[in-house]
């Protein structure tokens, strides 16, 4: 005769195991591992297995624990331009007490290469006043607005000067943009007069430098 008990036991630790409470989906932060982007916390994407900052945002949660060299700062498309390819990208390295960044020269006045008003106060400014644009990524939807930050030569000469436009890293060659491509991701545009007082020469052109929230 069959054991009823020997065959019921087996059925009911069955019913016991599936019956228990699943574990919760674990939520990754900064640089967690991951499958999805389900499993990352926020606005964290998974990339390469590994919570981080998405370049389509822009975010910075992440600062330097990006799993790259390049702190996942990825192009986020190409803009032709009179039959040029230039780089778009909606994000730049994080800010630091000492952001290496390419000091470039800006006109804000009307008519000057900046093209449309400043996109902080939709004005005009005059070349004369200690003013800067940031590239896409770090002026952050306008987050920067009206803040000053510090920009350091390799001469030793800082200045202090005020967020008033965008450096737009991902629109350019129109007129809004006075016919200019994009800006690349690592962009301080200053004004004639930031060039003045760290005593540089605005027809170099290009300058490295770094700078910091002031």
């Amino acid at each position: 005769m069959v054991n009823l008990v020997s065959l019921l036991l087996p059925l009911s630790l069955f019913i016991n195991i599936i019956s228990l409470p699943l574990p919760a989906r674990a939520i990754s932060s900064c640089s967690g591992p991951c499958n999805t982007v389900d499993d990352c916390d926020g606005q964290l994407i998974c990339i390469n297995g590994r919570c981080n900052d998405d370049p389509d945002v822009g975010t910075h949660i992440c600062g330097n624990s990006a799993p790259n060299g390049n702190n996942n700062c990825q192009p986020s498309g190409t803009l032709n331009c009179q039959g040029t390819s230039y780089t778009q990208y909606r994000c730049s390295p994080p800010v630091t007490s000492s952001t290496a960044a390419i000091l470039t020269n800006n006109d804000f006045s009307q008519g000057g290469d900046g093209g449309a008003p400043s996109e902080c106060d939709e004005s005009f400014h005059n070349n004369s006043e200690l003013i800067v644009a940031l590239s896409t990524g770090w002026f952050n939807d306008k987050s920067r607005c009206g803040s000053l930050i510090r920009i350091m030569a390799s001469n030793g000469r800082s200045v202090e000067a005020k967020v008033v436009d965008e450096c737009d890293s991902v629109n350019g060659c129109d007129e809004e943009h006075a016919g200019q491509p994009p800006c690349r991701n690592n962009i301080v545009d200053a004004s004639d007069a930031v060039w003045n007082e760290l005593g540089l020469n605005k027809d170099v052109g290009e300058v490295d430098i770094t700078w910091s929230m002031a």
